[in-house]
């Protein structure tokens, strides 16, 4: 099966990254935890608006971007090495234009096993027969455009249930909805 993974709040620890680099930055003491709506850097932060968050995580000459140095989730990448044994995994993730070679960059150092990358806004543009993801902008999305394929929403405090979407909460129960997924359509099929 196709399986469409999402990678930050999914796979990449975004939250940590970005408030690791910013206590570093401004000297605070942000905490992961204290995330708890998207976007909520422009709560916690100096920056007055979402805007001012990405002109400074785009880094620059002294620094990359904020997404080159994110941390997996504790069990993402030996899950998709699990899974990539009898699926196919695609990346499908959202990114300014300025991440993109930071975003492969990371993916190659972390030796994800997948042959399929997309960079986009529309992920129910390519057709998976799975997907996991944790936007509360995208996860409605991908269930109104792909009503044939399982939306998985990994829930993280800045999303919340939707209509349409199985819930899991770690990479385990994200196994297991492949696995019964595979064995309903091998059975279907039967």
């Amino acid at each position: 099966m196709r399986l469409g993974i999402d990678l930050d709040g999914v796979v990449a620890n975004f939250n940590d990254g970005w408030m690791s680099r910013y206590n570093a930055d401004f000297g605070t003491e942000l905490e992961e935890h204290q995330v708890d709506h998207w976007d909520s850097a422009a709560d916690l932060t100096h920056f007055p608006h979402m805007r001012e968050f990405w002109r400074w995580a785009r880094g620059g000459k002294q620094r990359p971007s904020i997404f080159r140095d994110l941390t997996p989730y504790p069990g993402a990448l030996e899950a998709l090495e699990r899974l990539a044994v009898d699926h196919h995994l695609v990346i499908l993730t959202v990114k300014p234009e300025w991440a993109i070679a930071d975003t492969f960059n990371w993916l190659v150092d972390h030796h994800l096993p997948t042959r399929e990358v997309h960079i986009l806004r529309d992920k129910w543009l390519v057709p998976c027969d799975i997907y996991l993801d944790d936007s509360p902008d995208m996860l409605p999305r991908l269930a109104q455009h792909r009503p044939e394929a399982v939306v998985c929403r990994f829930i993280r405090p800045w999303n919340h249930p939707v209509d349409g979407c199985r819930e899991v909460a770690n990479w385990h129960e994200f196994a297991t909805v492949v696995r019964e997924f595979g064995e309903g359509t091998r059975a279907a099929a039967g």
